[in-house]
């Protein structure tokens, strides 16, 4: 599988570089603090672009690029129930509870800035 690439505007790049690395088993490609940094796991790297970056820059309509929203990187994990009982031990902040689906069960939980990330446990069978 080819890298993917997703980008996150984030408020403070140093802090949104700390909570990948530090909670998601992200590592560090490169980080030009305080505008840029950009974190890999697997075959996701995640660009992490604060209001100094190029990204972050006002569109002609005068709207800037901001962290939040719905739509989110999706993180398998084996143990779901471990891994929030690990990450709110830690102080990471959750949307929801662990919700289950047909599918598995996941949970939604922010980054320093309000951008979502799911954790998704694939139903075993």
């Amino acid at each position: 599988m080819p890298t993917v690439h997703v980008r996150y505007m984030v408020n403070d790049v140093e802090a949104a570089l700390a909570f990948y690395t530090t909670h998601l088993g992200f590592t560090i490609i490169s980080k030009t603090l305080p505008a840029f940094a950009d974190v890999a796991r697997g075959d996701l790297r995640l660009l992490l672009s604060g209001p100094a970056s190029s990204a972050g820059r006002s569109m002609p309509d005068g709207r800037q690029p901001g962290p939040g929203g719905w739509n989110r990187i999706h993180l398998i994990v084996d143990d779901l129930a471990a891994e929030v009982h690990r990450l709110r031990a830690a102080g990471v902040h959750f949307r929801n509870d662990i919700v289950t689906g047909p599918g598995g069960s996941q949970i939604l939980l922010d980054d320093p800035s309000g951008n979502p990330v799911e954790l998704f446990q694939p139903r075993r069978e």
